[in-house]
């Protein structure tokens, strides 16, 4: 790409994250063009209405662009939209970068990693923490790792999705950073509906448990911001439940691959899993509350 000339920007996937996510780099007017795709062609239309152009399969997208990003459910859809007919495969070529900000084990960034470089792409993987809102924001914080050089081309678009991005070293490392953050989150989450439920088991006001956490030392925004929803038992979806239950059994086989015991997220899992079982898979992880419920 000649210096000075506007990148072409792909993106793969417009779930609750992707859409926002590529919104914000349609707006920014920093780029040639953002063409867009998923699995759902439907989901398109609102982005191409506001200036996008969409593409038919993965491979149409990055044949069109110099830098593609995805933001997909899963490892299967992360590696379905590389391997599988018309994916990103067919078409990354030297001169194409591939940047995957899913949430995926690091066998799966590496064999995606390994696929796009034996091709002459370069490649970056930049799984992210935040959810709905910050993605809507453009306050993500981005976790990379891979190809340095793509890592810094992509900088300006990282600038307008994420308030703050890192470079982790080789592929894998941000996947493991990812995993362990979100591993984090989940465990907290798990205790922190524990204690909501046996506040009102006690015949404790809940409301009173949440201004008293958030005075003191263990006060965070997610306690803030996910309390009320617990209160009214009402959880729409910011960040699914089933994903949240995902990245902790990706956390724990990282834990058993490396003789690491991991207690108590061993333990929130099985209470995100009990969620899920509940039908809860869809609403937003705090309904993880609902494993506390008789």
């Amino acid at each position: 790409m000649a210096e000075g000339t506007k990148m072409r920007i792909g993106f793969l996937g417009l779930g609750i994250m992707g859409e926002a996510m590529a919104r914000n780099l349609l707006k920014s007017g920093l780029f040639a063009s953002v063409t867009v795709w998923n699995r759902t062609l439907a989901k398109c239309q609102t982005l191409v209405s506001e200036g996008a152009q969409s593409a038919e399969t993965p491979a149409a997208v990055v044949a069109a662009c110099d830098v593609t990003f995805a933001m997909l459910a899963d490892p299967d859809a992360a590696l379905a939209a590389v391997f599988g007919e018309n994916g990103v495969l067919a078409a990354i070529a030297p001169g194409k970068g591939y940047v995957d900000m899913s949430t995926v084990d690091e066998a799966t960034s590496t064999k995606i990693g390994e696929a796009i470089t034996a091709k002459g792409g370069k490649f970056v993987e930049g799984p992210v923490s935040g959810s709905k809102k910050p993605a809507i924001d453009g306050q993500l914080i981005i976790m990379g790792a891979g190809d340095k050089e793509l890592y810094d081309l992509v900088q300006p678009a990282f600038g307008v999705m994420g308030k703050k991005s890192f470079f982790l070293g080789a592929t894998g490392a941000a996947a493991r950073m990812k995993l362990v953050v979100n591993m984090v989150m989940g465990s907290m989450m798990g205790a922190f509906c524990e204690g909501m439920a046996l506040a009102d088991k006690a015949g404790l006001e809940q409301s009173a448990l949440l201004e008293i956490l958030g005075l003191g030392a263990m006060a965070n925004p997610m306690f803030a911001l996910k309390g009320p929803a617990i209160m009214a038992r009402s959880y729409p979806p910011a960040f699914p439940l089933k994903h949240q239950q995902k990245d902790l059994r990706l956390a724990l086989a990282l834990g058993d691959s490396l003789n690491q015991p991991l207690p108590v997220a061993a333990a929130a899992n099985e209470a995100f899993k009990d969620a899920k079982g509940k039908g809860r898979g869809d609403d937003d992880f705090a309904a993880v509350y609902e494993a506390t419920q008789q």
